[in-house]
């Protein structure tokens, strides 16, 4: 299976990284149909998400997001569209927060 793995660095608060990663959790229901289960921990969130053909997490600490996916068969020829549009969608929702509450701009890790 194809794997997708995205991390960002936020700047955020863990209380702020909590609400980025509601609106994207109520994003990837709403557009992609996935289903979503959030966790909230001490020092870190996880979000688990899956539908046909995709399984993955969303974890969520005082710096990071990292994102990681497994896709099914059919999903696999997709993979490179399926990653650039969970990395535009996740990177946009970041900035948003960001300029609402004043912190620095997301890195990508590799």
């Amino acid at each position: 299976m194809p794997d997708i793995n995205i991390q960002r660095e936020h700047g955020m608060s863990l209380a702020q990284a909590r609400q980025a990663a509601n609106k994207w959790t109520t994003q990837a229901e709403q557009k992609f149909g996935l289903s979503c289960v959030y966790t909230t921990g001490q020092d870190s969130d996880e979000v688990t998400f899956n539908r046909a053909g995709i399984t993955g997490t969303l974890n969520i600490t005082p710096d990071l997001f990292e994102l990681s996916a497994k896709l099914g068969f059919l999903f696999g020829a997709f993979k490179e569209k399926i990653e650039d549009e969970i990395s535009k969608n996740l990177d946009t929702l970041i900035a948003k927060m960001q300029a609402e509450n004043g912190t620095h701009a997301a890195t990508a890790k590799l």
